[in-house]
């Protein structure tokens, strides 16, 4: 962690954060009269335009934010690569409570921000953030997703997030298991959001026995009056439950050196973005201790492939069928890790960077 009182403003930590993963821009937005804090990443445009969503948290300091946004635009720009997108990554996070501090001055005066990037950064949702948001950002700015419907957007992006990770989820469970049917599979969820939400449908749909967890009680009491075969558990049990699938849905770095010890699972597919808390390190760990893990950026693609439609003129079922190819490629991740005995993660970064780096060597960058 970086001490944010000595060194969190330099510009060489900054620098040397973005020569690591190569990111192309950063940009620190701030301004007194809304109190907007900001920060949007830009981690590759080899592919065409960075899009990514904006993600609205309480982060404890502003290095914290700035790790977060720089890992999340690196894995937006592998999520569109994989998904045979033509958008490059990006990322952005602002630091608040969504719950009590969102004003649509704020959200005009970030639109602003977005803008000034004249088209390499496409904002949309994500965490703490909401269709009424990016209608508030796109009064300043065209260069937003995840509109509402009856403007001719997408709307929430959730839904398809959850069905990718849904297609994912059953690709991981036919490699592991022999068979993609999650009937009788006991499957936990660590939060209780849209795309937990949708996920629990989903699996309760298919006969699977789901356990969720999530820090407010209120969204796990709504979908336990939808959902009432679902099972409830503390925020601190869900590490140490006897399921076959653990499905982080909320924050990331829940795959780490205590957890890993504590899980119980056979496979490991989810949500979260940056399940991983050190690639290197519990990537290998993962695959050492027996369990699959489902690279993130893999199979939570559901979201931007849907923001991707809208830019071209909206197609629901496009959308969903695109999707749906996350199986396929899912199971030609994990074929791939068996045969290179490499970890999954490393599997799919490979596939990504491959089709980055065949477009920039032949000369058809954005």
């Amino acid at each position: 962690m970086v001490n944010t009182e000595t060194k969190a403003g330099s510009a060489e930590v900054v620098l040397g954060r973005m020569e690591k993963h190569d990111h192309e821009e950063v940009l620190f937005c701030f301004d007194r009269a809304t109190g907007l804090k900001a920060i949007i990443a830009i981690h590759d445009t080899t592919l065409g335009p960075a899009l990514g969503g904006t993600r609205m948290w309480p982060y404890a300091t502003e290095a914290e934010a700035l790790q977060d946004v720089l890992r999340l635009s690196r894995g937006m720009t592998y999520k569109s690569s994989l998904a045979g997108l033509d958008l490059g990554g990006g990322k952005a996070v602002i630091i608040g409570d969504a719950r009590t501090q969102k004003t649509e001055a704020m959200f005009r005066r970030f639109g602003q921000f977005v803008d000034s990037l004249n088209g390499r950064y496409i904002t949309a949702e994500d965490v703490g953030m909401s269709t009424t948001e990016m209608v508030n950002i796109l009064k300043e700015t065209k260069n937003v997703a995840g509109l509402p419907e009856e403007m001719g957007g997408s709307g929430d992006p959730s839904p398809v997030t959850a069905y990718g990770v849904y297609c994912g989820m059953k690709a991981a469970a036919k490699t592991a298991y022999g068979s993609d049917d999650l009937s009788g599979r006991k499957v936990s969820i660590q939060g209780a959001g849209n795309v937990g939400k949708g996920l629990v449908a989903l699996l309760v749909k298919d006969g699977a026995s789901v356990f969720l967890t999530d820090i407010h009680d209120d969204k796990l009491a709504a979908i336990k009056a939808e959902f009432p075969a679902i099972t409830l558990v503390k925020p601190e049990e869900v590490y140490d439950l006897d399921v076959d699938i653990y499905s982080p849905c909320a924050l990331g770095a829940t795959v780490n050196d205590d957890t890993l010890k504590r899980l119980k699972c056979s496979v490991i597919a989810g949500a979260a973005n940056n399940q991983l808390a050190d690639e290197g390190v519990h990537g290998k760990a993962v695959m050492k201790k027996g369990i699959l893990y489902a690279p993130d950026f893999l199979i939570n693609a559901g979201g931007i492939i849907n923001c991707a439609w809208e830019r071209k003129g909206y197609n629901r079922k496009a959308a969903l069928n695109q999707t749906e190819g996350i199986y396929a490629t899912a199971l030609r991740i994990f074929k791939a890790s068996a045969e290179l005995a490499i970890p999954t993660y490393l599997a799919a970064n490979q596939a990504a960077e491959h089709r980055i780096s065949s477009i920039r060597e032949a000369g058809l960058r954005f």
